[in-house]
């Protein structure tokens, strides 16, 4: 595994958080979806030290009930940031039942778990669009997931600025140690909260391996798990890329 200086990296994002925002306004504010996990936990608890409390907005998003929102609740009391919650339910029951009579497409298992974290998304810059001041939504994707494009296209892969991209899931465990945060938070079981499975389990490997793999290559992992992890990544590229343009000639 790589080396990692837990406590000048964490240094160091918090700079570089603090320096991004203010280049546009010394109250310019985050927004922040908070959904219990990790990385929106990291992420929030980074914000707080780069900006102060009160230019962190935490927006809850349940679909219905949500198994995470006590630790949700814990999240943004802990940190002592502004929040609210805004139920997703009503448009995304809409949404569904519009696209259940279209007749030239069908209303699959993906469809479903991909449109919550689209309405997430879009609910995140109708928050920033409300506030008083210049406002960003902060993505909370980590390395190790946009390696294998464990993420939603335009869902929770979006945002105006990403601070944990860099930093595999192994990283973001050791930086919200480092901060502090209630270890229910840090180390909980990671699950996207969408299709009842964990993360781990979803992807059909541990984190430690792919963690592993993307600092070493040649690392001892098994053949299929690298095999798996090669495909997902060369598939999922196009989420880390910009849109490919046509240029005239």
């Amino acid at each position: 595994m790589r080396e990692f200086d837990v406590e000048k990296q964490t240094k160091q994002l918090i700079e570089y958080t603090r320096e991004w925002f203010n280049k546009f306004g010394d109250n310019t504010r985050a927004v922040i979806g908070i959904s219990g996990g990790k990385d929106s936990s990291v992420t929030a608890a980074i914000l707080k030290e780069a900006l102060g409390a009160d230019r962190v907005v935490g927006i809850i998003m349940p679909n219905g009930e949500m198994s995470d929102l006590d630790d949700a609740k814990l999240l943004v009391n802990f940190l002592g940031i502004p929040n609210e919650i805004v139920p997703i339910t009503d448009y995304y029951n809409a949404a569904i039942s519009t696209f259940e009579k279209a007749e030239k497409f069908e209303v699959t298992k993906d469809l479903k778990i991909n449109l919550a974290p689209r309405l997430r998304m879009s609910t995140l810059y109708a928050v920033a669009q409300g506030q008083p001041v210049t406002s960003f939504v902060v993505n909370t994707c980590n390395a190790s997931e946009d390696y294998v494009g464990y993420s939603t296209k335009y869902g929770d892969a979006a945002g105006d600025v990403s601070l944990l991209q860099d930093f595999t899931v192994t990283e973001v465990l050791q930086i919200g140690e480092y901060l502090g945060l209630p270890e229910q938070l840090v180390h909980k079981t990671p699950s996207d909260g969408l299709s009842g499975m964990s993360d781990e389990d979803k992807l059909g490997f541990k984190y430690a391996q792919l963690d592993e793999y993307i600092s070493d290559s040649n690392a001892d992992i098994p053949a299929d798990v690298r095999a798996s992890i090669d495909k997902k990544h060369v598939a999922n590229l196009h989420k880390l890329q910009l849109m490919p343009a046509y240029k005239r000639h």
